[in-house]
């Protein structure tokens, strides 16, 4: 008799810990940031659907990891649940970094194109680490600021370019300008002394640093558009029951489709920002699209040369 009271005890512990899940949901970026607001957006949309079944608690700007070990944490157990962006992880694999291919995809409708093509093969590899993906949103896309007016490819040859990984040395290298190696935050010092003359970053970059008030040439040339993924570990996902795990991925869908738009809008809108702050907002002529276009050719060559059969798939997928 005893047994059997403490049988059904622990049977009813078990079913009220199936009943409700607490995760935890790392960011690494700012409460103020659009990607951050969607994922809260999210969350709240989660607890709703599943009647507070499945709770999701979000902790932004690396509060409770740092950007580059959220993956890590969600892949090890540490947090059921975390936000980074993919391109980060392509040291472990170049499937992971096909989104920042300079020139590859450039806008919003390539740039989708370009995720469909690329989503089985990441998400297969995600799957091996154990993790499963529930959306993807991308930035808006890098666009090329200068001191000067670009007219030609030429009048890069020789200028200062601000680089901050492999692939904008790469780029600099390619336009025959000289890589300077300057992160964000200092950037507006690099062109108030010189250091730098011309750069890739986004919209949101420019309006957040000011960057009109050294730089009056913009150029929307979108050379890629990083995206950003939330994964959920496998065993907490399985550990969810059947309803739960829809409620779940319907709102991750809606998530997805929310931010691709919110990331859309907030480009023009921050493009608009600039132009109103003096700066030129000049479509790239022929002539300098066709020397980029030349680039995105040689680095995607080198890309897939590093990704192999599953990274020429991608492309051809995406090309077709």
């Amino acid at each position: 008799m005893i047994k059997t009271v403490f049988g059904l005890a622990a049977l009813a512990l078990a079913g009220a810990a199936h009943a409700q899940a607490k995760w935890d949901l790392p960011s690494g970026y700012g409460a103020n940031t659009f990607q951050v607001q969607n994922l809260q957006q999210f969350a709240n949309d989660v607890d709703k659907a599943t009647g507070g079944k499945l709770k999701i608690t979000l902790h932004a700007g690396g509060s409770l990891y740092k950007a580059n070990e959220i993956k890590r944490a969600v892949q090890t157990g540490q947090t059921p649940a975390g936000e980074f962006i993919i391109s980060g992880a392509a040291n472990e694999n170049p499937l992971f970094g096909v989104d920042s291919v300079p020139f590859l995809a450039t806008g919003y409708a390539d740039s989708r194109r370009l995720y469909n093509a690329a989503r089985g093969a990441q998400e297969k590899v995600l799957a091996q680490q154990g993790m499963k993906v529930l959306f993807s949103v991308p930035w808006p896309g890098q666009s090329l600021y200068s001191i000067k007016a670009v007219n030609t490819a030429a009048d890069l040859a020789g200028t200062k370019m601000r680089a901050y990984n492999p692939a904008t040395t790469r780029i600099a290298q390619l336009l025959k300008a000289q890589p300077v190696t300057i992160q964000l935050a200092e950037l507006p010092q690099a062109l108030a002394t010189g250091a730098v003359q011309n750069f890739l970053t986004s919209s949101a970059s420019g309006v957040e640093s000011k960057l009109h008030e050294q730089v009056k040439h913009f150029y929307p040339v979108s050379a890629w558009l990083p995206r950003n993924v939330t994964v959920v570990n496998l065993k907490d996902f399985n550990a969810l029951d059947k309803a739960t795990q829809d409620a779940l991925l319907k709102a991750a869908a809606e998530a997805e489709t929310r931010g691709w738009a919110m990331s859309e809008k907030l480009d023009g809108e921050y493009i608009d920002q600039l132009k109103a702050a003096g700066m030129a907002i000049t479509q790239p002529s022929e002539d300098l699209k066709k020397a980029l276009a030349a680039i995105g050719d040689t680095m995607t060559a080198e890309w897939i040369k590093a990704a192999g059969p599953d990274g020429q798939a991608i492309v051809d997928a995406y090309r077709k």
